[in-house]
């Protein structure tokens, strides 16, 4: 008979079930919300709920921006959500901005993208910005005036960053830096106030990244030509998209655009060569977002089949009760939960200053895929009904396979987790 034991007359044992008490309350606290987590989450599950479930299919058929939801964004203060209140913003973590994007891609992803590139902006702001950069910009970023879109993708080269071909020249005579290239796939190119574009400021630096820097270009928003102060950027027409309607995603030309050395990403002293690095950290966050919109598209979509599934029925029962359907709800609803716990220990481990690099890859690579295939595994459960505009699950199943490319690809994040894996194992 074993006989059970607190461990109190061994102390090496004692000491051993502590440890693991431990980290069993570590792990535990990757679900585990504060009461803030848990009531801005409801907050914005019960706007997503009431504001923007019922409308995304009228804004996505018109492919049209949802001019109103964005306003009612504005008036919940989701644009400041990680902007410190010292310059207007909640001055949440990166794990609290994660459920709140989850709860929006639920909703729409597309939603989610108007938050996400601005989320970008902001995060190279705090991080890099000069104060003078900060006080200027973050206040009415914080307040929705102006949004930001981030700019690294051209025409001949995505995930190959260091490619780019765009080029800063400065100006002898006035110390300005002159902006001239082609960028491509700008979510929100349109209606930002405010691009950060990464440009060669140094044509002959080898290897290519230590001659790039991070510009923030300021424009009319609205506008595709801009003139005035912000002259030389043109915004041909948005692209058409099988899916992510509603958000415009357009090309950016800049054609003898000047930036001041100011507007440099850190000012022209700190931040010149340095915006490669600036904007590969930068992405690191994004991948966290990106992580966190699969989780959200994934679970709507356990969510409208496990509700279809219920209601339909075959060979005179709900084809719940079929064992093939069964299968294909388990294995759903197992991959929801270990993505968004991927994507909760990725922003828990960034936000305690910890590396997160290896994580955030994981996090992106898995989640997206899962969005992609639990969507898809629910469009089989509606069966015919899934190809039809009628039913939600149509719109998801076109807005899925972006989450596979935003922010790198599947086979980008592959390379970068093997790489990392082997990176932090070394013999």
């Amino acid at each position: 008979m074993v006989r059970a034991c607190d461990g109190g007359d061994h102390p090496a044992k004692a000491e051993r079930i502590q440890e693991r008490q431990g980290e069993m309350a570590v792990a535990t606290d990757l679900l585990t919300k504060t009461d803030e987590q848990k009531a801005i989450t409801e907050m914005v599950r019960q706007f997503v709920d009431n504001e923007i479930i019922p409308h995304a299919e009228e804004y996505d058929a018109k492919d049209e921006f949802p001019a109103p939801i964005v306003e009612q964004m504005k008036e919940l203060g989701l644009f400041g959500v990680t902007i410190p209140e010292e310059y207007g913003g909640m001055g949440l973590d990166l794990t609290t901005y994660a459920m709140i994007v989850e709860e929006l891609s639920r909703g729409w992803i597309s939603i989610s993208g108007i938050v996400n590139t601005h989320f970008i902006g902001s995060y190279l702001l705090m991080k890099y910005g000069t104060e003078e950069q900060k006080q200027y910009f973050l206040p009415r970023m914080a307040t929705g005036e102006i949004r930001a879109a981030f700019s690294l993708s051209e025409p001949e080269c995505g995930s190959d960053v260091q490619a780019i071909k765009s080029t800063a020249t400065k100006d002898p005579e006035t110390g300005e830096w002159v902006l001239n290239g082609q960028k491509m796939w700008v979510t929100n190119g349109l209606n930002s106030g405010v691009v950060f574009v990464l440009m060669k400021s140094d044509p002959k630096a080898d290897p290519p990244y230590k001659g790039m820097t991070c510009f923030i270009t300021e424009k009319e928003p609205g506008a595709s030509v801009n003139t005035g102060k912000f002259a030389g950027l043109t915004i041909p027409p948005k692209i058409k998209k099988m899916g992510y309607k509603g958000v415009e995603s357009t090309e950016l030309v800049y054609d003898g655009y000047r930036c001041p050395p100011d507007r440099i990403l850190g000012g022209e002293e700190a931040g010149l060569g340095q915006g490669f690095r600036q904007m590969m950290d930068a992405l690191e966050v994004g991948r966290v977002n990106v992580a966190a919109r699969g989780v959200g598209i994934a679970q709507r979509a356990l969510e409208l089949a496990l509700r279809y599934s219920q209601e339909r029925k075959t060979f005179g029962k709900p084809i719940c009760q079929h064992q093939a359907i069964q299968f294909k709800l388990a294995d759903m609803a197992t991959k929801v939960e270990a993505a968004r716990l991927l994507t909760y220990k990725a922003a828990r481990l960034k936000d305690a200053g910890q590396r997160s690099d290896l994580e955030a890859g994981m996090a992106k690579l898995f989640a997206s895929e899962t969005g992609k295939e639990v969507v898809e595994q629910a469009f089989r459960i509606h069966g015919g009904y899934g190809y039809s505009k009628e039913y939600e699950i149509e719109r998801l199943y076109r807005d899925a396979p972006l989450l596979l490319i935003g922010e790198g690809t599947s086979e980008i994040q592959r390379m970068v987790i093997g790489r990392k894996l082997i990176e932090r194992n070394k013999i």
